[in-house]
C-alpha cells in the first residue's frame, strides 16, 4: 500500500511539472532515499536565490529486539509530506532550508512470547498477559530546519544533498494487553510503569535526524 502511495505521488508530482514546462516556471522533479525513507520531490523556484518544494517520504522496516526489557517484534512505518522554503547562497551550491512536515511516523510493538514476562517491577506468566501491543506517534505536524547542496549539470539535472533536523516533538506511547489480567488493577499499574518506561527510550526520538541524497530533473 505505502509503494503504491508513493508512486501515485510522484505520478501527480511529475503531471503538475510537465504540465506547466513549456510557461518556463522554472521547476522540477527528483528521486530521493534517506532517514525518512525514499521519497519524491518537486521544487518551484519563483526568484533566483529562492525556490519552495513539496514532496512525501515512505518506508516500512521490520526488526526485532528488547525494549524497556520486553522482547519485542517491532515494525517501523516512516511516512511524511512536507513543503520546504528554500534560500540559496550566491555563487555556491549551499542552501539553507526551513519547512514542516505532515507527520504520520509511527513504530508498532508486538511482544514475543516468553514463559514470564516483567512488566513494570513484576513479574506475571505470559499467558495471563497476553500480547502486548504499543503504537508510538507522533503529532501530526512537525517543523524542519537544515542546510543543503545542490549539484547541476546544465541547469538540467544534477544531484541534491540534505542535511537537518526534523523535530517532532514529545512522542505518544500506548501499551495495552489482552490477557486475564487486563482489567486487574495491580497489573494495570505495572502496564502504566512499563508505558513509562517506553515512553523515555522513545523521547530520544524527538528530534530525528534527516540525511538524504536525490536526483533531480529540472524543466
Amino acid at each position: 500500500m505505502k509503494l503504491l502511495t508513493l508512486r501515485s505521488c510522484a505520478a501527480v508530482l511529475l503531471w503538475l511539472c510537465t504540465a506547466v514546462a513549456h510557461a518556463e516556471l522554472n521547476l522540477g522533479v527528483g528521486l530521493k532515499a534517506g532517514t525518512l525513507g525514499a521519497g519524491v520531490e518537486a521544487q518551484w523556484q519563483p526568484l533566483p536565490y529562492i525556490d519552495l518544494r513539496v514532496g512525501a517520504n515512505m518506508y516500512e522496516f521490520d526488526d526485532s529486539g528488547s525494549q524497556a526489557g520486553i522482547n519485542y517484534d517491532a515494525t517501523l512505518n516512516l511516512e511524511s509530506f512536507y513543503g520546504t522554503l528554500n534560500l540559496r547562497f550566491p555563487m555556491t551550491p549551499l542552501r539553507f532550508t526551513a519547512g514542516a512536515y505532515s507527520n504520520a511516523n509511527e513504530l508498532l510493538l508486538v511482544s514475543q512470547e516468553t514463559t514470564l514476562i516483567d512488566v513494570g517491577d513484576s513479574s506475571y506468566p505470559s499467558a495471563a498477559v497476553g500480547t502486548l501491543t504499543s503504537t508510538t506517534s507522533f503529532p501530526g505536524v512537525s517543523p524542519y530546519v537544515g542546510i543543503g547542496l545542490d549539484f547541476s549539470l546544465f541547469s538540467r539535472v544534477g544531484l541534491y544533498l540534505d542535511f537537518g533536523v526534523l523535530w517532532q516533538g514529545e512522542p505518544e506511547v500506548t501499551l495495552a494487553a489482552d490477557g486475564v489480567l487486563a482489567g486487574d488493577p495491580g497489573f494495570q499499574a505495572s502496564l502504566e510503569q512499563e508505558r513509562l518506561e517506553l515512553f523515555t527510550e522513545f523521547s530520544d526520538f524527538k528530534a530525528w535526524p534527516v540525511a538524504s541524497l536525490g536526483f533531480f530533473v529540472n524543466f
